[in-house]
C-alpha cells in the first residue's frame, strides 16, 4: 500500500502504540486523523505530525463516520489501523468481590465492537473509491498487546 499522499485513520493515535504508528505514517507522507477520546493529547500529537483529530468513541457509529468523513476529506482513504483498546486491571475475583460486569461491558464495547464499528466505515468508504494501479483500494490492520496472548493472572479480559 502506498503510504505517501494517501489518508490514513489511526484509532488510539493520542498515546502508545497508535501514536507511533501515526508518527510513522506521517514521516511516510500519509495524511493521518487520530481519533481517540483523549482530546488534549490528540490535539497535540495530531499538530505535530501536520495531521487531523477527531475526538472519536471508537464504539459510536456517529464518531466513527465523522472520522471516515475527516480521512475522506483529505484525499482517498488507504488504511485504518485499529490502534484503540482498553485494558482495566482487574481481577475476575477480588478481595472486593467479583469483577464489574459494567467494566468487562466497557472492555468489549471499546475493543471488539469499536474496532469492528471502525473496520466496516471504514471499508465502506474503501470499497466506494477507485482502486490504484495495483488493484488496491485500502487495507485495514487491526493490532493488539501482547496481554492478548498472554493474559495477566487472574483476569479475564
Amino acid at each position: 500500500m502506498q503510504i505517501q499522499g494517501n489518508s490514513f485513520i489511526v484509532t488510539g493515535g493520542a498515546s502508545g502504540l497508535g501514536a507511533a504508528t501515526a508518527q510513522m505514517l506521517a514521516s511516510k507522507g500519509g495524511k493521518v486523523v487520530i481519533a481517540d477520546v483523549q482530546a488534549e493529547a490528540g490535539e497535540k500529537h495530531a499538530a505535530a505530525l501536520g495531521g487531523k483529530f477527531v475526538r472519536c468513541d471508537v464504539s459510536s457509529e456517529s464518531d466513527g463516520q465523522a472520522v471516515v468523513d475527516a480521512a475522506l476529506a483529505l484525499g482517498p482513504l488507504r488504511g485504518l489501523i485499529n490502534c484503540a483498546g482498553i485494558a482495566p486491571a482487574m481481577k475476575t475475583v477480588g478481595k472486593d468481590g467479583p469483577h464489574k460486569l459494567d467494566v468487562y461491558t466497557r472492555c468489549i464495547t471499546v475493543n471488539l465492537i469499536g474496532t469492528f464499528n471502525m473496520s466496516r466505515l471504514a471499508a465502506t468508504a474503501m470499497g466506494k473509491q477507485a482502486a490504484t494501479d495495483t488493484g488496491e483500494r485500502g487495507v485495514i490492520v487491526c493490532t493488539a498487546s501482547v496481554a492478548a496472548f498472554d493474559g495477566q493472572i487472574g483476569q479475564v479480559a
